[in-house]
């Protein structure tokens, strides 16, 4: 049986996207840091979630399809745990994830090889038009870490926001 290359090449890209997404979703999170070892208690350079009866702050986050959030920088004290509420005011998904500048840009690259993934994490959740979301977070330690959104074309558009912990 004769194979053509076009088809041997497109079998192989949709085993290696199969395979991808599988990992991606089998009970590990889908954060672009998911595979990077943090010290012990730390689930990111920006913190780690937080637990709802020691919230010291709620922010309430816009999500436009201008491609920006609103407030776009905010300052927290070093150990708030913030309740973010996340409200997807446009018609587009958005996505609402912190991390560091360094977890932001690993996660903009796996967005482009999985467009359509959809999350749902501790630090990452996905928004479709309309819907608000919480997302609890505690800031560990001082730094100026990122909210940004990974819905392929936002980031490198300017969707993201900036955090303040000191």
């Amino acid at each position: 049986m004769k194979t053509s290359a076009p088809l041997v090449c497109a079998f192989a890209i949709a085993l290696a996207t199969a395979a991808a997404a599988s990992l991606a979703h089998d009970d590990q999170p889908t954060t672009a840091h998911a595979n990077h070892p943090h010290d012990a208690g730390t689930f990111s350079d920006a913190g780690q979630p937080g637990k709802p009866s020691a919230v010291t702050r709620t922010i309430r986050v816009r999500m436009l399809d201008s491609m920006r959030f609103d407030p776009s920088s905010i300052t927290v004290k070093t150990g708030d745990t913030v309740r973010f509420v996340a409200v997807n005011e446009g018609r587009l998904r958005h996505e609402f994830g912190i991390g560091t500048h360094e977890e932001q840009l690993e996660h903009d690259e796996m967005m482009k090889v999985m467009p359509d993934m959809v999350h749902d994490d501790p630090n990452v959740v996905t928004l479709e038009p309309g819907q608000t979301r919480e997302l609890i977070w505690q800031f560990t330690k001082p730094g100026t870490f990122e909210i940004a959104c990974h819905t392929p074309g936002h980031y490198p558009a300017g969707m993201k926001m900036s955090v303040r912990a000191k």
